[in-house]
C-alpha cells in the first residue's frame, strides 16, 4: 500500500502540469475548430503527427537507457553527460539538414509553399529533444517540483500565445474602431492562419530548453565511448519499439490524407483528429502515469513485494481508466460542443479511441518486464506486431470506411500488443495480476455504456440524468468492493513523497 500510495502521489505531482496543461490545449480545441475548416486542421494534425515520429527519432531510447544505467552505473554523471553530448550532436544536426531542405521536406509532407512550417519544426522538435534528458533526470532524481514548475511555464506559454495571435489579435484585426488595430497590424497577418500555432510551439520550445540550462551548465562534461555504446545497444530496440509505437498511435494520420480521396482527405483527417482530441482525460491520465512509473517500477525492482505491488497497481489502473471512459461517454451530449459543427459527425469514433487508449495503457503498465529483465528487444518485437498490424489494417480500412477503420485498428492493435505482452511477460517475469477484478471492471463499464445507448430521446438533460445514475451506479459499485484498499492507500504515510525541488 505504502508503494501504491507513493506512486499514486508521483503521479499526481509529474501530471499536474500535463493535466492542467493538456485540459488547457482541450479548451483550445473550440477555438481551432470554429476558427480553422476541416481541412486546416488536418494539415496541423498531420503536420503533429509527424512530429510525434521525429522526436521518437531524436532521443533514440535515451531517455529509458538513463533510468537503467544510473541504477547500474558508479559514475552517474557520466551516464548523464554522454547521453547529454549525443543529443546535442544529433539535434544540432538535424536542425541543420531539415533548414537547408526545408522547401523539398515541405512538398514531400504536403505543405506545399510553407518551408517555413519545417524550419519551426526542426528548431521544435531539436528543442524538446535536447529538453528531454533533463526532464528525465529531474523524474529520476524525483524533482518533481522542479519538473512541474517548467512543464506548467512550457504549457503557460503555448496556450498564452495560441489565444493571443488567434483570439485576440484576430479579434483587433476584425474590429476597425480598435484602438489596439495598427499595433497588432505589425505583427499578425491573417494569411499566416495555422502557421501561429506553429509559432507558439517554438517559442514555448525554446523558453523552455532555456530554463533546462541549469541541469546542462551543471555538469561535467565528459564523454565515456564505452559507456555510450552499451546505452546505444540498449537504446536501439527502443528506439524501434518507439517508431513502431509510434505508428501505433499517429499513423493513421498521417496515412489518411494518403488514401483517402484529395477533395476529401484532409478535412476528414481533421474530423478525426479533432474527435481523437475528445479521449483527452484517458491519454492524459495514461501519460501522467508512465512519466512516474517507469523511474517507479525500476527504483522498486528490488524489493522483496514488488511484484505484489504491480499487481494492485494494474487493477487500479484499470478501474481509474474504466471510470473515464464511463464518465466522458456519459456526457457525451455536453462534450461534443466542444468542437465545431463541422467536425461532429465523427464522434462515432470516440468509444471506440477510449477503449484503444485504455488498452494502450495496459500495455504500457505491464510492458515494463521485459524493461526490468534488460531485454529490451522483446518491446521492438511487441510494438512492431502492433505496427503491422497498424499498418495492413488501415491500409485496407481507410480506402473502405475512412477514419472508422482507422479508429478500430487502433483497439485491435492496442488489444493484441496487451494481450501478447500478458501472455509472453508470464513466462519471463510472472506477476499475479487479479485478472478476475479486471475483466470485471472492463465489462461492467462496457456494459453500463451499452445499457445507456438504448435509451433514445431528443431532451438533453433526461439523457444526461439517465446516463450519470449508471455512472454513479458503477463509481457505487467500485466504492462498495474497493473501499478497505483505499482507506488502506491514503492511511499510509508516504515518507518519500517530500521534493526539495
Amino acid at each position: 500500500m505504502a508503494h501504491l500510495k507513493k506512486l499514486a502521489t508521483q503521479t499526481a505531482i509529474y501530471g499536474l502540469p500535463t493535466i492542467v496543461g493538456r485540459l488547457l490545449n482541450y479548451f483550445l480545441t473550440p477555438l481551432y475548430t470554429y476558427l480553422f475548416s476541416p481541412a486546416e486542421f488536418g494539415d496541423v494534425t498531420s503536420a503533429y503527427a509527424y512530429v510525434s515520429f521525429l522526436l521518437v527519432f531524436l532521443t533514440y531510447g535515451m531517455e529509458t537507457a538513463m533510468f537503467r544505467y544510473s541504477q547500474t552505473e558508479i559514475e552517474k554523471d557520466a551516464v548523464y553527460s554522454t547521453i547529454l553530448i549525443s543529443l546535442v550532436i544529433s539535434s544540432i544536426s538535424f536542425i541543420f539538414v531539415f533548414c537547408f531542405f526545408s522547401e523539398n521536406i515541405a512538398n514531400i509532407l504536403s505543405f506545399t509553399g510553407h518551408p517555413e512550417y519545417v524550419i519551426l519544426f526542426a528548431f521544435i522538435l531539436g528543442s524538446d529533444a535536447l529538453s528531454a534528458i533533463p526532464f528525465a533526470k529531474l523524474r529520476e532524481q524525483n524533482r518533481a517540483k522542479r519538473f512541474a514548475i517548467i512543464k506548467s511555464i512550457n504549457i503557460g506559454i503555448n496556450i498564452g500565445l495560441n489565444l493571443f495571435f488567434l483570439w485576440f489579435c484576430k479579434s483587433v484585426y476584425d474590429s476597425p474602431q480598435s484602438i489596439f488595430k495598427p499595433l497588432v497590424e505589425i505583427f499578425y497577418s491573417p494569411t499566416i492562419g495555422i502557421g501561429y500555432i506553429f509559432i507558439s510551439n517554438f517559442f514555448a520550445s525554446t523558453i523552455t530548453l532555456l530554463l533546462l540550462s541549469p541541469e546542462f551548465i551543471s555538469i561535467k562534461w565528459k564523454f565515456d565511448p564505452l559507456l555510450w555504446k552499451k546505452m546505444m545497444k540498449y537504446g536501439l530496440p527502443l528506439l524501434l519499439a518507439g517508431l513502431a509505437g509510434m505508428a501505433n498511435e499517429t499513423l493513421d494520420r498521417v496515412l489518411i490524407p494518403l488514401l483517402l480521396p484529395e477533395d476529401i482527405a484532409k478535412s476528414q483527417n481533421g474530423i478525426y483528429g479533432a474527435c481523437y482530441k475528445i479521449a483527452i482525460l484517458m491519454t492524459i491520465f495514461i501519460q501522467a502515469f508512465r512519466y512516474a512509473a517507469e523511474p517507479f517500477f525500476f527504483k522498486n525492482a528490488g524489493d522483496k513485494d514488488a511484484k505484489k505491488s504491480y499487481a494492485h497497481i494494474m487493477t487500479y489502473f484499470v478501474i481509474i481508466c474504466s471510470v473515464i471512459f464511463l464518465g466522458t461517454m456519459m456526457n457525451m451530449p455536453w462534450i461534443q460542443y466542444f468542437i465545431g459543427e463541422k467536425y461532429r459527425e465523427g464522434l462515432a469514433v470516440v468509444p471506440i479511441l477510449l477503449i484503444a487508449n485504455l488498452f494502450l495503457g495496459i500495455y504500457i503498465n505491464h510492458s515494463i518486464w521485459y524493461k526490468l529483465i534488460g531485454k529490451t528487444f522483446y518491446g521492438a518485437v511487441l510494438t512492431i506486431m502492433g505496427a503491422i498490424i497498424t499498418i495492413s489494417l488501415n491500409i485496407y480500412w481507410i480506402p473502405i470506411t475512412g477514419y472508422v477503420g482507422s479508429a478500430w485498428t487502433t483497439l485491435i492493435c492496442y488489444a493484441a500488443m496487451a494481450v501478447a505482452s500478458y501472455f509472453w511477460g508470464q513466462k519471463h517475469y510472472p506477476v499475479n495480476y487479479d485478472l478476475k477484478r479486471i475483466l470485471g471492471y472492463l465489462v461492467l463499464s462496457l456494459t453500463l455504456y451499452f445499457i445507456s445507448q438504448l435509451i433514445i430521446t431528443e431532451i438533453t438533460m433526461v439523457k444526461l440524468l439517465f446516463n450519470n445514475l449508471l455512472f454513479i451506479i458503477f463509481i457505487a459499485i467500485i466504492w462498495q468492493l474497493e473501499n478497505k484498499n483505499i482507506y488502506g492507500v491514503l492511511s499510509v504515510k508516504d515518507k518519500s513523497a517530500d521534493d526539495s525541488g
